[in-house]
């Protein structure tokens, strides 16, 4: 297998984008990524896009060949592929670029990540985030993402005496780094009291403790390494690419405080990249919901299971800290479209690695890493990077 290079990236601003339509956004990613690499449409050979539910969201399904067609590539007739994996579905994108472009297959591939999610009423939105769990055994029963999250997170305190004021901090934290990222969905802070004082969403979990429905568009341009010096003088190296599944319903689940996806997945990616926890430098993790964050920061490795509330609270997440954790201000302010998230957590670390995030810049970051779940963890996906 050859070693794979991101070479370019790009990305929409996230939130409510009333005045661009699913076409516009994902153009402009597309086109920002391209630019990015100095490269030209006939270079690519291949694009990947995630995407969760435009079918339902904007009524519009064959999304692969629709990217093409208006990021102007139809008329080079290159393979346009759509990937579907719930809220990992950008994060499988790139999966399956990389594993293209390592196999031989291709030596150039774009991946991306769209969804537009604020063309239809909230209650619209929150029943299609539902059909990322089981429908018949458990969102035909009245469960949705927050319900089912809660039940991970009173578990996990009642287990290891994680509070509400640590999953607080995690919201606090990425709003903070969010603050100095122009591409965010909420740049403002709040303060735990914020977080506390709004309205209950399922206990324990309040309106601050859940990321929001939001719009955008995330691409990454990927080559073989060997040839990545042709178009940049700063590579960014893929050293794993990694995918793991379990159990679509919750309550099937060995532990509802682990995602084995994350553990296994992470196991592997480790594997591939002959690399320890210890030796990441910063990561971009799911944090759909603020004990999300907790459970993936113990499931990576990061932190021993039971102790990521407390290292949370201690500032060992922060930019600064043993492991800053979500710098772009992760999916709780930066902002959620289910199918963009996966790439543009790629795009972060890609910034990142080059030295291009001015305020929320990690310090010598050299190894990062992105971890992208579908659902409650039905599905998980870990990449490496390196420059």
């Amino acid at each position: 297998m050859r070693e794979v290079a991101i070479i370019g990236a790009g990305t929409t601003k996230f939130g409510e984008l009333w005045e661009s339509s699913f076409r516009d956004i994902a153009v402009e990613a597309g086109i920002r990524a391209i630019e990015d690499a100095g490269i030209s449409g006939e270079d690519i050979e291949a694009l990947y896009g995630g995407n969760m539910s435009a079918g339902r969201f904007i009524e519009q399904e064959h999304i692969g060949a629709l990217i093409a067609d208006y990021s102007g590539l139809a008329g080079l007739h290159i393979p346009a592929t759509r990937t579907e994996a719930a809220c990992a579905s950008g994060a499988l994108a790139l999966h399956l670029a990389v594993i293209s472009v390592a196999s031989g297959w291709y030596d150039l591939v774009i991946a991306a990540g769209v969804e537009k999610m604020t063309d239809v009423e909230s209650d619209v939105a929150e029943d299609l985030l539902a059909s990322s769990v089981d429908r018949k055994w458990e969102a035909i029963y009245g469960a949705t993402l927050p319900s089912l999250f809660a039940q991970m997170a009173r578990t996990h305190m009642e287990k290891y005496r994680t509070t509400k004021e640590q999953m607080a901090k995690v919201a606090v934290k990425n709003h903070a780094n969010a603050v100095h990222n122009p591409y965010a969905q909420y740049q403002r802070g709040i303060t735990i009291a914020n977080v506390l004082a709004s309205p209950l969403v399922a206990d324990p979990l309040h309106v601050l403790d859940c990321s929001s429905i939001a719009d955008g568009a995330a691409a990454v341009v990927l080559c073989a390494a060997e040839k990545a010096k042709k178009y940049t003088d700063s590579p960014v190296y893929v050293k794993a690419s990694a995918q793991a599944s379990d159990t679509l319903s919750l309550h099937d689940r060995r532990d509802i405080t682990t995602m084995d996806a994350t553990v296994f997945a992470a196991k592997k990616a480790y594997q591939m990249a002959s690399l320890e926890p210890s030796q990441i430098d910063l990561a971009e993790v799911h944090d759909s919901y603020t004990i999300a964050e907790i459970i993936a920061i113990e499931d990576l490795g990061f932190f021993d299971k039971g102790e990521g509330g407390r290292a949370t609270e201690e500032g060992e997440t922060e930019i600064g800290g043993r492991i800053p954790i979500n710098p772009s201000g992760g999916l709780k302010a930066c902002g959620h479209p289910l199918g963009a998230t996966g790439i543009r957590q790629a795009v972060e670390i890609t910034q990142q690695l080059r030295g291009e995030a001015g305020k929320r810049q990690v310090p010598n970051a050299k190894v990062g890493l992105t971890h992208n779940i579908g659902g409650t963890g039905g599905t998980a996906i870990v990449h490496i990077l390196s420059r």
